[in-house]
């Protein structure tokens, strides 16, 4: 099994204690994964979901054994808990088996540049007021997710790679990319005000590399529907990457250059000409 070799790592939106998340592949990630710093990036357990449905599997409890085991290699681990898993943000500044739980962080970056961390979740006006719109919007995600696990299950039998259906639907629905442009102008907004050089979040289940007014928007997607991670190589250079049957870049962004991931690429990531191998690629770093 080839190791991945990375700086940092940032993942959210995981959402163990849900049969949508894709723990299957988060394991793999995480057992080839060799890095000095972990970022849990919010909503890693969904305590909100488990408090109205007892549901769980033993995949999910792999995956937050493989962080323990991190954490033990030396690993520096901080979980930021998000809107699904609130109730931890209660023990922040306390140690639980290596992992240091935090409200948020910032992270400098090997070449210097400056991020905050956040879920993210504080950029999002659509969980205060109109309740009618937000219970919509979560039955209208319910469904979309239901359909990607179908999606999903076919896929596999078939042997075909993993196919994310949701970034197909967001791109193409204008309502739903108006939100995350939106969103993404608050979240840049707001690093600028405070003299970052980017911010680093989930929460929209959207990832992006995008530079806005010379600061980095950066989203670490989730592992429901898109499978995503954002890693920072040795020289600072963060990517986006895809992980499932294959890695896949997405953006990137360096010093002297910004890649940025366009908004269908994840629905792209299965074509051979997107193809190439992320562990060979990071062998060096």
């Amino acid at each position: 099994m080839n190791s991945f070799h990375c700086r940092s790592a940032f993942i959210s939106d995981v959402h163990l204690g849900t049969p949508d998340c894709k723990a299957a592949y988060l394991l793999d990630f995480l057992r080839r994964l060799r890095c000095e710093k972990l970022y849990l990036v919010g909503d890693i357990i969904d305590l909100e979901a488990l408090s109205r449905r007892h549901w769980w599997h033993a995949e999910h409890s792999a995956v937050i054994a493989e962080v323990l085991v991190l954490a033990r290699r030396g690993v520096e681990v901080v979980y930021i808990p998000g809107n699904h898993d609130a109730p931890m943000r209660g023990l922040h500044g306390q140690h639980f088996a290596g992992v240091r739980i935090e409200l948020d962080a910032v992270h400098v970056g090997a070449d210097g540049r400056r991020y905050r961390v956040s879920h993210g979740d504080e950029f999002d006006p659509e969980r205060i007021g109109r309740r009618w719109m937000l219970q919509f919007g979560e039955a209208m995600h319910r469904l979309i997710c239901w359909s990607n696990r179908l999606l999903h299950a076919l896929r596999r039998r078939l042997q075909l790679p993993y196919l994310p259906l949701s970034i197909i639907v967001k791109s193409h629905v204008g309502r739903a990319l108006a939100y995350i442009r939106a969103y993404e102008q608050r979240v840049a907004a707001d690093a600028r005000e405070r003299g970052f050089d980017g911010h680093i979040c989930g929460h929209i289940h959207f990832g992006h590399v995008r530079e806005l007014g010379g600061v980095l928007y950066l989203n670490d997607g989730d592992w429901v529907e898109h499978c995503t991670a954002l890693v920072e190589d040795h020289t600072g250079a963060m990517e986006l990457i895809h992980w499932s049957e294959q890695a896949t870049a997405l953006g990137r962004a360096s010093r002297e250059l910004v890649w940025p991931s366009p908004a269908a690429v994840l629905a792209l990531a299965p074509l051979a000409a997107r193809r190439h191998d992320l562990g060979e690629l990071h062998r060096a770093a």
